[in-house]
């Protein structure tokens, strides 16, 4: 089963730069919007630097040959490299890493940014890092 691997620090330039930007639109904006605003800023800081950015991802499952269109909805994905999925909850739960762990397995990726706007400042419990293991040894 995959797994979170936290010693593992795979495209740190790009993390410490979305990191860098989500922080500066948390300072901006402050906190007790709901997510929207947060990823749309986020995603536009990031162009701003020089980033691609797609906006809701959509991610298909399939089932003995049923295809499931649209059964999971990434935030960002940026650069084709790190996943991002935006909270704006009281605090960051395991059912929330389980969410980003799937994107990471269904789209192949290896790195996801699991950040809650309301948690502030944002450094202080309001990001996690997740890195999908896969079967390594």
């Amino acid at each position: 089963m995959p797994q979170s691997v936290p010693d593992d620090r795979p495209h740190t330039d790009l993390t410490h730069a979305i990191l860098e930007s989500a922080m500066r639109v948390q300072s901006v904006l402050g906190v007790g919007l709901l997510e929207k605003p947060y990823k749309v800023c986020l995603a536009h800081a990031l162009r701003q630097k020089g980033h691609r950015v797609l906006v809701e991802v959509h991610l298909d499952i399939t089932f003995e040959g049923l295809l499931i269109p649209d059964s999971y909805l990434i935030d960002l994905l940026v650069d084709d490299t790190v996943v991002v999925e935006a909270k704006t909850v009281e605090r960051l739960t395991a059912i929330h890493q389980a969410q980003v762990l799937t994107y990471l397995r269904l789209s192949g990726k290896d790195v996801g940014l699991l950040l809650n706007f309301w948690a502030c400042p944002l450094k202080e419990g309001g990001i996690q890092r997740l890195v999908l293991s896969r079967g390594r040894t």
